[in-house]
């Protein structure tokens, strides 16, 4: 557990110093080295610059090759890959996790001016199209423990920071069919999600389009 632990510091930042690690995660320095050097034998890890250490891509050569056992992954490729070839814009499919929703899936767009965003990044699920609809879908229950502790902060003017609003906006979701993010997560981008059900009819992720405001005037997103 205290190994993960390291790991999980490891992969917010480039590099980061055996001292600032074992502050952070309140380990004794000698302990948090011998982890080190433990994932760096089996390849995790690097050192870098003296005493800084560094993640490597094997923790993302695992997870891509966990996403290909995925049914869902395979069987929606094809379909979003057909979706950005039509719109032209970056297509994301995303999951629940926790209280977060993750991208598992992404198509970029065929413009240079694209989205910063990567398979992997977990994003809010208040002010997120995709985020938004898996609330708008799940039961209760699950609407409830994944809200649980979360703050409402507002990214943007137009963030829905309170939870009456956001509730609202759940009804009106469940009610149309999709869910939308009107520059409330990021200033300038626009998102449309829509959920995506398994056989027994439950929400199992979120496919949405993205785009920057500057691409389309209003009557033409209408």
């Amino acid at each position: 557990a205290r190994a993960l632990v390291v790991l999980e510091k490891l992969s917010l930042q480039r590099a980061i110093g055996l001292e600032e690690i074992s502050r952070e995660i309140k380990l004794a320095k000698p302990t948090v080295y011998r982890f080190l050097l433990t994932l760096q034998e089996l390849g995790y890890v690097r050192r870098v610059d003296g005493d800084r250490w560094a993640i490597t891509l094997k923790m993302f050569n695992m997870g891509s090759r966990a996403l290909d056992h995925l049914d869902l992954h395979s069987a929606s490729r094809a379909i979003a890959e057909e979706l950005s070839e039509d719109l032209g814009e970056t297509v994301h499919m995303g999951v629940l996790e926790g209280d977060s929703a993750v991208y598992v899936l992404k198509i970029e767009s065929r413009y240079t001016i694209r989205m910063f965003s990567r398979v992997g990044r977990r994003i809010p699920l208040y002010c997120t199209s995709i985020g938004k609809v898996l609330l708008a879908y799940s039961t209760d229950e699950e609407r409830e423990a994944a809200l649980k502790g979360v703050r409402l902060l507002a990214f943007t003017k137009k963030t829905l920071a309170n939870r009456v609003a956001l509730d609202a906006e759940l009804a009106r979701i469940r009610e149309q069919g999709y869910g939308l993010d009107d520059e409330e997560h990021e200033e300038g981008i626009h998102c449309i999600g829509a959920p995506v059900f398994d056989h027994t009819g439950s929400i199992v992720a979120t496919i949405s389009v993205s785009w920057p405001g500057f691409r389309y005037k209003r009557e033409e997103e209408s």
